[in-house]
């Protein structure tokens, strides 16, 4: 992993580190390969290491009490998982599945602490992220509960756009592996609910639809349904 260092600079827990720190963290770090639909870790498994996003794409999600899935997050490249095992040393409180072939790294607990021990702001950015996913997940309960799905659905395409979105002639282009079902369990409803929204979304010329790809065609228009 040393020759990681570089490349851990760009991720922005690791950032501020000095050349010898981040050497030192690529000896320590581990990447494995991983291609799609493989399982990184799943919910209620022994929490033991903090993992990055090397390339490819991440799905963390849990189970609902009536066994369906319930997605939290798609990570990408340079998005660090699983920090939350750091603080409690309980299980991993999600499944992470690759949804996109690529490279996942991955940093021991205790090494992990001895990092934290020694830098100060390490321990402010993982307070920093935990802050975010906190967010991000009482947005997604508040969402559930007070909008209705044509609210919640346009809400994660722009959420997405933001996070996952290229600029191209035609709008902004969600370029995920995600299936109408992955989508619907983002937003806790139905596939043949999504594809029904997607279609009146198309139709009011808020969004155009391209294979898997999603193209926001009109930000503002889509804007209303919130």
């Amino acid at each position: 992993m040393k020759e990681y260092g570089e490349y851990l600079a760009k991720i922005p827990l690791f950032r501020d580190l000095s050349h010898d720190e981040l050497q030192a963290i690529g000896r320590l770090a581990r990447v494995r390969n991983y291609k799609k639909s493989m399982l990184i870790f799943m919910e209620g498994e022994p929490g033991e290491a903090l993992y990055f996003v090397v390339s490819g794409k991440v799905k963390i999600s849990k189970a609902t009490e009536d066994g369906r899935e319930q997605i939290l997050h798609i990570l990408q490249p340079g998005d660090v998982f699983a920090e939350v095992v750091l603080i409690d040393r309980g299980p991993y409180p999600a499944t992470a599945e690759v949804i996109e072939t690529g490279q996942i790294g991955l940093l021991m607990n205790n090494d992990v602490e001895d990092l934290i021990r020694s830098n100060a702001e390490i321990a402010l950015k993982l307070l920093r992220i935990l802050s975010r996913r906190l967010r991000l997940a009482q947005t997604q309960v508040r969402d559930l509960a007070l909008k209705d799905t044509y609210g919640r659905l346009a809400g994660m395409l722009l959420i997405l756009g933001k996070e996952h979105g290229a600029e191209t002639i035609d709008g902004v282009k969600i370029d995920l592996p995600l299936s109408r079902q992955e989508l619907a369990n983002l937003i806790g409803t139905t596939r043949e609910t999504v594809t029904r929204v997607l279609g009146d979304f198309k139709k009011y010329k808020c969004i155009d639809l391209e294979k898997q790809a999603i193209i926001i065609i009109d930000e503002t228009k889509l804007k209303t349904w919130l």
